[in-house]
Formats: structure tokens, C-alpha cells, sequence
């Protein structure tokens, strides 16, 4: 009795063990204070703010995160709803796979889905081929997209990422500017947060289903909403997502990183407890201005938000630069610009945010605001709701 017990004993020990190592690998460490990956960057995905940091301009291979950019390229085309023939050039391209067949018809749509949920090297070349007339095509739009929206430390060479070129290279944080850039596209956003898509079979009666190889979207982080992976012999493993919570939005990148989901949750949950979305300026009218021309008149459209740690708030600095009326030609309003100026707004000595500023002609925004305030009592009054009851 006495060895049976001790084995049973061993058993819920191995067990618990087991147990514990697997928290281990998907629950970073709150004392860790830095990440596995040879390059990595967090930031807030409408400012761009860097919240954190490590080696973000190092150029590294980059793996299957390549087909981000395929990925927006093939939405922005405007063809997705368009059927492609998939060549035999692209049911050949090596690696993980759609398992496409050839000369088969297929939506953009479905491929690109393919190509962000199962990192389908098929679909990538598939996609290419269609979107940009040929591979070299599709390559020259890549880079050119890649300097218009500011990836100055990147070049493509290929529209999935895999090791067959030398000159195919990005960093941390031109991914992070990629993704930012895509994550204003309300469709590359919902197939980015796909859990699972259906695409038809073209010779069996049953549907291709495809399950997001993100596991921070699909079982680790709550909070994930989307995101690629990536991984190749040479640039090991990579991974761009994205998350929310509490109204903020942010964007992390790792490269080269042996423990990429700890990776992520760590700087996610650095970010969320350390910053908060800040509203800086508040739309509306701007107080504070001397000139008696401009006074109770200008205005800005929007607020503008940004993430400050708690102690960052008095490091805000905003100037407002208006142009000179000219008061002869302004007698008649309509002469007037609707925008006269401009708000900068500066957390230390560095610029992060500007908003034009408007002259509100007719009557000033106070005396505005106060003729629609009577209005709405007169309003409710013949309705019969006064404040008091």
C-alpha cells in the first residue's frame, strides 16, 4: 500500500508540475522588465507613441509579418471581391500553405483570408501575381508603399517572407508603422481579428476552414484583437499584434523572440498600467487668446487624445499661431479663411500633435452656443418637460 501510495503521490506532483510549467510559458513574469526578442517596440496606434523599446531601428528578416503589407496592398486594390485563377507558380511556393489547386478560381477575399489566418505562401504568390501583373510587380508596389507611409529602414523583396532573397529586411518599428497604417482599414481590421473563416473547396463538397494561427486572439490575451505571425529558419520567430482595453489602442512588434506570446502580453500589460489615454485638447472653443479679433471665434474640430504616464501631464506645452487679420478685407466675413491658424501641441520639446484652427463666423461661440441652449428650453418647454417637472 504503502509504494502505491508514493506513486500516486509522484503522479499529482508530476501533475501539478505540469501544470505550473504551462502558466509559466503563457504568464510573463511581473518582475521580467524586458522581452526575449532581439528587437521589439510597443506603441499607441493612433499617435504612434513609442511606449516601449529595444533596438526598434535594428534591421532584421521578418518572416510571414511580410504579408501585412500584401495583405492591405490586395484590400486597397479594390478588387476583392474580383475571382482569380491560381497559377501553377503559386500552388508551388514552398512552405505553410492553403493547399490551393491549380487553375482554380478563388475570391481575393478568401485568399487574403487565407493568407492572414493560415500564413498561406500559396496566397501570398496567388495574390501577388493578381494585384501587381506579375511578382516583380507586386514587389516594386510593396516598397513604394513602404515609403509612402514612412518605413524608411525596410525593402521587400518577395510578398510572403521567406528566406529566398537577401534583400528582404524590415525593423520593429517600420512593422509597427505598417500595422498602424493598416489598422485604419475598417476590412484589413476585421480579417486581421478573424478567429476562424470558411472559404469553398473547388473539388470537395466541403468548406476549407481556416483557424488564426494568433494564439494571443484565439485563447491567450483577451484583450488581442488581431494581429500575424511569422516564422522562418533564418529570421526565427516573429509577430506583430494588436490589442485594446480601457479605450486605448496599441500595436506591438517582436522579432527574432523565442517566447513571443510572453513577449506581447508583457509590454500590453506594461502599457496598459503605466499609460492612459489623455485628452490634451478638447474640442471646441479655444480660450486663453489675447487678440480681441480672434477672441471667442476660433475653434478646433476635434479633440486631441495622447497616452501620458501620470506624472507626464504638466509636461504639456500648447501654442496657438494665428494669422494676421486683415481687417479691411475681413469687414465682409465671407472674406475671412475657415482656417486661421494653427494649435501645436508639444510634450517637452518635442512636437506630437497639431490641429487647425477655425474662425466661426456670424455670431461668437458663446453667444452660439447660448441661442441654441434657449432653443432646446424652448423646446422642451412646448413639450412639456420643464426642469421642474
Amino acid at each position: 500500500m504503502k509504494r502505491i501510495k508514493n506513486k500516486t503521490l509522484t503522479k499529482i506532483g508530476l501533475f501539478l508540475m505540469a501544470v505550473l510549467l504551462s502558466f509559466h510559458i503563457f504568464v510573463p513574469s511581473a518582475a521580467a522588465g524586458s522581452v526575449s526578442a532581439q528587437s521589439a517596440v510597443l506603441i499607441e496606434q493612433h499617435t504612434g507613441r513609442v511606449l516601449y523599446g529595444k533596438d526598434v531601428h535594428k534591421k532584421l528578416r521578418i518572416a510571414s509579418i511580410t504579408k501585412i503589407m500584401t495583405a492591405i496592398l490586395a484590400i486597397e486594390s479594390g478588387k476583392m471581391e474580383d475571382y482569380i485563377t491560381v497559377s501553377n507558380s503559386a500552388v508551388g511556393t514552398e512552405g505553410s500553405s492553403l493547399y490551393l489547386v491549380p487553375n482554380e478560381k478563388i475570391k481575393l477575399k478568401d485568399l487574403v483570408y487565407g493568407l492572414m489566418l493560415r500564413s498561406g505562401n500559396d496566397a501570398a504568390v496567388a495574390i501577388a501575381e493578381y494585384v501587381g501583373g506579375s511578382l516583380d510587380g507586386f514587389v516594386y508596389l510593396m516598397n513604394q508603399k513602404a515609403r509612402e507611409i514612412g518605413m524608411v529602414n525596410t525593402e521587400f523583396a518577395n510578398p510572403h517572407g521567406l528566406d529566398d532573397h537577401e534583400n528582404h529586411y524590415s525593423t520593429a518599428y517600420d512593422m509597427a508603422i505598417l500595422m498602424k497604417y493598416a489598422m485604419d482599414n475598417e476590412q484589413f481590421q476585421e480579417i486581421s481579428g478573424t478567429k476562424l473563416y470558411r472559404s469553398p473547396h473547388p473539388e470537395e463538397e466541403w468548406d476549407r476552414v481556416w483557424k488564426n494561427k494568433n494564439k494571443l486572439l484565439t485563447s491567450l490575451y483577451p484583450y488581442c484583437t488581431g494581429g500575424k505571425t511569422g516564422y522562418t529558419k533564418r529570421a526565427k520567430r516573429t509577430l506583430v499584434t494588436t490589442a485594446s482595453k480601457d479605450g486605448m489602442d496599441l500595436i506591438a512588434v517582436t522579432l527574432n523572440a523565442p517566447s513571443d506570446w510572453n513577449d506581447h502580453i508583457w509590454m500590453y500589460e506594461m502599457g496598459f498600467d503605466k499609460f492612459e489615454p489623455t485628452k490634451v485638447v478638447k474640442k471646441g472653443k479655444i480660450d486663453d487668446i489675447n487678440d480681441p479679433y480672434y477672441e471667442k471665434k476660433v475653434y478646433v474640430k476635434r479633440d486631441f487624445v495622447y497616452p501620458l504616464e501620470k506624472d507626464e501631464k504638466g509636461s504639456i506645452k500648447i501654442e496657438a499661431t494665428l494669422i494676421k487679420p486683415n481687417k479691411e478685407l475681413w469687414k465682409d466675413e465671407q472674406n475671412i479663411p475657415d482656417i486661421v491658424g494653427r494649435l501645436d501641441i508639444y510634450q517637452e520639446d518635442e512636437e506630437i500633435g497639431r490641429l487647425p484652427i477655425y474662425y466661426k463666423k456670424g455670431l461668437s461661440i458663446d453667444e452660439d452656443e447660448s441661442f441654441l441652449e434657449k432653443i432646446k428650453n424652448l423646446f422642451l418647454f412646448i413639450l412639456g418637460v420643464q426642469s421642474n417637472g
